[in-house]
């Protein structure tokens, strides 16, 4: 169920949201193959009405599953918006869409928690990559004179114009 609040019931007292979102309700999985969401979205939320406007304010937690960029290790990221604020016109050009006197925040959370996403997950800072593989029938020669064979601008370098 998708995080709604009833603007009615604002009238009257701030509401408090708490509990656990299915990852199938973001609608995020899939947009970045480094990046999986397998377990629910925890959020603490307080929603109050201003004139013209919904405050919504509190803690989102979503733990997300990711391949390292330069290893492809498993590693787990704790995404943590400790501090999430979303202002909510309710008049005006920006205003936010209200159907049947509820207000949907799901959209507004989705775009803060893929704002949050890591760029480039990394297992360790100083992580080195994939190792490269050798082969065990050539002996290992200087380095040197493998980049010089092997670079594909030596038979560009030749050309002569």
């Amino acid at each position: 169920m998708p995080l709604v609040v009833n603007i009615r019931h604002l009238a009257k007292h701030n509401l408090r949201l708490q509990g656990q979102l299915p990852v199938s309700e973001l609608d995020i999985d899939g947009r970045d193959e480094m990046i999986q969401l397998r377990q629910p979205l925890k959020h603490d939320l307080e929603v109050e009405r201003l004139e013209d406007a919904i405050l919504a304010q509190g803690h989102l937690r979503l733990t997300l599953d990711c391949l390292c960029v330069r290893c492809l290790k498993p590693v787990r990221y704790d995404l943590d918006l400790a501090d999430w604020t979303c202002l909510l016109p309710l008049s005006g050009e920006e205003k936010v869409a209200v159907v049947n006197d509820c207000v949907d925040l799901t959209p507004h959370v989705r775009e803060d928690i893929l704002l949050a996403f890591p760029q480039h997950p990394l297992c360790k800072p100083g992580c080195g990559g994939l190792l490269p593989k050798t082969s065990k029938a050539q002996p290992v020669s200087d380095k040197s004179q493998d980049k010089d064979a092997s670079s594909p601008w030596t038979k560009l370098d030749k050309l002569k114009f």
